[in-house]
């Protein structure tokens, strides 16, 4: 009785809509991804139009995965109803006409926000960000909207950091298309679409659960969080496909920039003596380059030794603290 769809259409108009009241819906089939194969779901009630998505999982990682990012969905919107993450408003399983088992969930749909990936400008030949805007035609950023777009990452990934659990949004991807965007009057918004997983990573999380929270363990936990962040930042594929890419540095003020503005957000923690903010900036002025390159290479040491990616971190890991260095320097000079 189009159960799931009448109570996400209730749920975004924020009055009762029965199955009668919707005139048409349209399915488009969007893309295939790793896990999921989302689809576009388009209804129209009182001749307005309203889109949501429909994740379907064919196979067996994606069936795993769908129900746990359903539950984690609807968990983060309501502890921090930040309005970055789709909400989600259904989860189902059906079978098809092999007795293959299919599951899906049925979500908010960010209208007018579009991938993004690096590729390669004609014009200069140089790797830029590409919106892939196909309504209005795709093009690329300029460096200073590029740069808000990664601080807009950055900001979204550790507005979610749990300063006490070390609970965080992972395993996020610009390859996969995560994050989205949204060009408006000269502005950019962005969104993330999908939260595969939230737990801490780098810490015993049932010690941190049952013990305070000692400050310099919580500031520890914070600086790898900013470290495994910046890295992951400049990770992406070309034109979203292609081979394994390193962006350009812009990426890495803009993710101190980005993560600086979401600590400045954070309530008190009872047992830091000032602001999260005031804290870290404390405990970051404390730290030499050789403090963060010996950090970061026991971080990459602790990622998976298959993952794709790791040979091109391996290569640009210690440029990139160099430039990362530089960054706060300058940060901690303003």
């Amino acid at each position: 009785s189009f159960e799931e769809i009448t109570r996400a259409v209730s749920r975004q108009l924020n009055h009762d809509v029965k199955a009668a009241d919707i005139d048409e819906i349209r399915i488009c089939l969007e893309k295939h991804g790793e896990f999921y194969h989302p689809a576009r779901i388009e209804t129209v009630v009182y001749q307005k139009k309203l889109c949501f998505v429909l994740n379907v999982a064919i196979t067996e990682t994606g069936r795993r995965f769908i129900e746990k990012e359903f539950h984690l969905l609807n968990r983060l919107n309501t502890a921090q109803p930040l309005h970055y993450l789709p909400q989600a408003y259904g989860l189902g399983r059906t079978s098809g006409s092999n007795a293959q088992n299919f599951a899906m969930f049925l979500g908010q749909w960010f209208d007018g926000y579009h991938e993004f990936h690096i590729s390669i400008d004609p014009v200069d030949k140089k790797p830029k960000i590409m919106v892939w805007d196909d309504a209005r035609g795709r093009f690329f950023l300029a460096a200073e909207r590029t740069q808000t777009l990664y601080a807009q990452v950055s900001k979204i990934l550790t507005a979610y950091y749990n300063l006490e659990s070390f609970e965080q949004i992972f395993s996020w991807h610009h390859a996969a298309g995560d994050f989205v965007v949204k060009t408006e009057n000269g502005k950019l918004d962005l969104r993330l679409v999908t939260v595969r997983q939230y737990a801490a990573i780098f810490e015993n999380q049932k010690n941190t659960q049952t013990a305070p929270g000692h400050p310099q363990r919580i500031l520890q936990a914070l600086l790898i969080f900013f470290l495994s962040l910046s890295i992951h930042m400049r990770l992406d594929r070309l034109d979203g496909i292609g081979e394994m890419v390193w962006s350009d540095s812009v990426a890495v003020d803009a993710t101190l920039i980005g993560f600086l503005e979401a600590l400045s957000m954070k309530p008190d923690v009872a047992s830091l003596p000032d602001s999260p903010l005031a804290c870290f900036i404390a405990y970051l002025a404390s730290c030499t380059e050789g403090d963060l390159i010996d950090l970061t290479e026991a971080i990459v040491n602790r990622f998976n030794p298959q993952m794709p990616e790791l040979t091109l971190i391996k290569k640009n890991i210690h440029p990139h603290v160099e430039t990362l260095h530089g960054s706060i320097k300058q940060i901690l000079s303003m």
